[in-house]
C-alpha cells in the first residue's frame, strides 16, 4: 500500500466539502440538496465513480466551482467520494440536508481551511484515508476567549 498527500486546491475564501458515497444517482441528490437549502447557492460538485465507466460525474450552479472541483477530483482520484466547494455560504447550512442524501456515507471535512487528503493506493484500488485540516491547536481557551466566541456567533447570526 503506498500513501499520498494530496492538497486540495482552492481560493482562500471557498469551503470545502469532502465526502464519501455509493452511486451514480450522488450528483444529482447532492445537487438537489444544495439548491434546496440555500437560494442562489454558488458551488461546484465531482464524485468519481468507482465501476463501471469509472468517470468524473459533476454539476453545480458556478462554472468556475464546477472546474475547481473537477480538479481536485482528478489529482485525489479515489473511488466513491465526492468534492463540493462553495462561496458565499457555510457548510453549516447545508449539512442537514447533505447528511440526509441516500448516497452519502459519510463525511470526511467541511472547511475553509487549507486542506490534504490522505489517499492509500493499493492493487484493488485508491480510497481516501482521512484529510488534514488546519492546524493544531496551542491553548485552551480562557474567560475571554468564551466571551469573543459567544458575541462572534451573535455577530454573524448563529446564536441570539
Amino acid at each position: 500500500m503506498e500513501l499520498e498527500r494530496v492538497k486540495v486546491e482552492k481560493e482562500e475564501e471557498t469551503n470545502v466539502i469532502i465526502g464519501q458515497s455509493h452511486f451514480i444517482k450522488t450528483v444529482e441528490d447532492i445537487y438537489e440538496a444544495m439548491t434546496t437549502s440555500v437560494p442562489d447557492i454558488k458551488f461546484g460538485l465531482a464524485f468519481c465513480e468507482a465501476s463501471g465507466d469509472r468517470l468524473i460525474r459533476y454539476d453545480g450552479t458556478d462554472e468556475g466551482l464546477k472546474d475547481m472541483a473537477v480538479k481536485n477530483a482528478e489529482k485525489i482520484n479515489a473511488g466513491h467520494f465526492f468534492i463540493l466547494m462553495m462561496k458565499d455560504c457555510f457548510p453549516i447550512n447545508v449539512m442537514g440536508s447533505l447528511k440526509n442524501v441516500p448516497e452519502v456515507c459519510r463525511i470526511y471535512c467541511a472547511t475553509a481551511n487549507p486542506l490534504e487528503v490522505i489517499v492509500a493506493d493499493t492493487e484493488s484500488g485508491r480510497g481516501i484515508m482521512g484529510v488534514i485540516d488546519g492546524q493544531p491547536t496551542v491553548s485552551v481557551e480562557d474567560k475571554e476567549d468564551k466571551e469573543w466566541r459567544r458575541e462572534f456567533l451573535q455577530d454573524i447570526g448563529y446564536k441570539r
